[in-house]
């Protein structure tokens, strides 16, 4: 459609020009048509209760974000219109709504696909409105699947004109950002049209600090084009991507009016002829938030998996033990088993610190003493190991000897493994492949070992009192894997490693680049090598809960095989 065209469509709620738009902070399920129309259906019936004239979901809400290589499949999309159009007789006595939609692009040229949102109202689907700037960075890998749309038409509802725009295309702001990705801005052209609002359906996934940025980023969009801009997110897990909600809507001055509730559920009103809207309080700070995140992304990735108990292995570490009250407070206690498996090695404290935690959260234990298993398999290797000293290979073995049981386990009673290893280990393979990586999901796998005893301790104080065992953070960190060894006889001081790999993986910093500002060399190359060898276990992990900039997820495309 030309620029400038203005698809025109009557209220059915007011005679008035429409002021009341109704966020719909909503948790799908990719490839759920049928359940993700009901959530839609109840939100708007909602949403009409309240008077609202028209209703935004979230970007590609009704077949689910991130729909990923379900959006090659004809019938899948096929069958998502097919709903939709149910849904719209469905709600035809109800106000507009726009829904987030993957739309066949007819044409023999570009993408098979556009990302748009349809307008339903009156029984019937009326005007699409089609993403421009389709991300390809980080876990996004829209152009795979979308062709770019440059040319929207302004939507006239009760005598407003409302631009409609997806996601991606108000993160473009030249005056906002120093360095912009896309040439094209959309809300510019989008303002130079006459829009008088500015509406957003979004899936922008959560990574810590995130909302701080979004909102001044919208803030100042609302300032520098002088409309009203509304913006929808989604909330929910998916996979290892986590979706925060909290949307949010901004008048003409740029002041916040309106906010939906972090990590939950929420029809969100906004009326812009007042200025006012629903403003729930934030979070208080970066720990509550990532303890949020994780527990949504734990409880949506068990339960959209078809599973409704977990397990792991309790250590008597801070990282099991934090694990360990994500899942029950994510899951309940009821549904959560904490594994004791000690060795020869294991010191007593270990084992009463476990005790003490299960103690704390509820939750069920079960002890299953590897010593036997350690016999047998030296027994088994004797030969095979004739001549040989004894080194990591045996301190392997118990940890593949735990992954076995636990993975028995999981088979036997069909309940999910979670994997407890942090960033921090991930990031330099000071983990066991088919041993402590073994498992579903690891819900701490982005969450560096600083931030652990950070959300630890936090987790202590708001509760006021030990939720995790003091001595679980107190004591130094240890695999157990063999007499008085430490974490630190084999890696830097945590502190340290930490801002290391965070400056290589997330700021995207040579070995040279960290070395420059005056870190230690001869501990950033080995860190640098640590992480290029421990590439290999990585590509073989289950999948970990996003919380930063760049997670060792599906964001994370390094090679195997390199040589720097």
């Amino acid at each position: 459609m030309p620029q400038g065209l203005t698809i025109v469509v009557p209220s059915a709620c007011h005679k008035e020009p429409p002021m009341k738009i109704a966020l719909l902070q909503m948790d799908p399920t990719v490839g759920d048509l049928a359940g993700n129309r009901q959530k839609i259906a109840a939100g708007v019936r909602a949403a009409q209760d309240r008077g609202a004239d028209l209703v935004l979901t979230p970007e590609l809400a009704l077949p689910g974000y991130l729909p990923r290589d379900l959006l090659l499949h004809t019938d899948f999309i096929k069958r998502s219109w097919e709903t939709l159009a149910a849904l719209a007789e469905e709600l035809a006595s109800g106000p507009a709504v726009l829904v987030g939609m993957a739309e066949p692009n007819p044409s023999t040229e570009g993408r098979p696909l556009f990302n748009c949102a349809a307008l339903i109202q009156g029984g019937k689907i009326g005007a699409k409105f089609r993403k421009t700037l389709l991300p390809t960075y980080d876990v996004f890998d829209e152009d795979r699947y979308f062709e770019p749309y440059a040319e929207n038409p302004l939507l006239e509802l009760g005598g407003r004109k409302i631009g409609v725009t997806i996601c991606e295309d108000v993160w473009n702001d030249k005056s906002f950002w120093k360095q912009r990705r896309y040439k094209v801005d959309p809300v510019e052209r989008i303002a130079k049209a006459g829009a008088q609002i500015l509406v957003n359906l979004s899936a922008s996934p959560f990574t810590a600090g995130k909302q701080a940025v979004r909102e001044k980023m919208l803030s100042n969009l609302a300032k520098q084009h002088k409309l009203a801009v509304v913006y929808a997110n989604q909330v929910g897990g998916n996979d290892d991507l986590i979706f925060d909600g909290r949307s949010c809507a901004f008048d003409a001055q740029g002041k916040s009016i309106a906010r939906g509730k972090a990590f939950e559920d929420d029809l969100v009103l906004v009326d812009l002829d007042s200025g006012k809207g629903d403003l729930a309080p934030d979070v208080s700070c970066i720990e509550e938030e990532i303890w949020k995140a994780l527990v949504l992304g734990l409880r949506d990735f068990v339960r959209k998996c078809g599973f409704q108990r977990v397990h792991l292995g309790l250590s008597g570490g801070i990282d099991s033990s934090l694990v360990a009250a994500i899942a029950v407070e994510a899951l309940g206690p009821e549904n959560v088993l904490g594994v004791m498996m000690p060795s020869p090695y294991s010191s007593q404290g270990s084992i009463d610190d476990s005790v003490d935690l299960a103690q704390n959260l509820g939750i069920k234990t079960l002890k299953l003493a590897i010593t036997p298993s350690m016999q047998a398999y030296e027994e088994t290797l004797k030969a095979a190991f004739a001549g040989k000293n004894k080194d990591v290979t045996e301190e392997n073995l118990q940890a593949r000897i735990r992954g076995t049981l636990l993975m028995a386990l999981s088979n036997k009673y069909n309940s999910m493994l979670l994997t407890t290893g942090n960033k921090s280990e991930i990031a330099v393979g000071y983990c066991t492949l088919y041993g402590d990586m073994s498992g579903g999901l690891g819900v701490i796998a982005d969450v560096p070992k600083t931030m652990v005893y950070r959300v630890s301790n936090w987790l202590n104080k708001s509760r006021g009192k030990q939720i995790i065992p003091e001595l679980c953070i107190t004591k130094a960190p240890s695999a157990e894997l063999r007499p008085n060894q430490k974490d630190q006889d084999s890696l830097p001081e945590y502190d340290l490693l930490d801002q290391i790999v965070e400056r290589h993986v997330e700021q995207h910093k040579s070995g040279q680049q960290i070395i420059a500002e005056g870190y230690d060399p001869e501990v950033v190359n080995k860190v640098m090598r640590l992480v290029k060898n421990a590439e290999f276990k990585r590509k073989q992990t289950a999948p970990g809960l996003k919380v930063t900039d760049r997670a060792f997820g599906s964001g994370w495309r390094m090679v195997i095989a390199r040589k720097e």
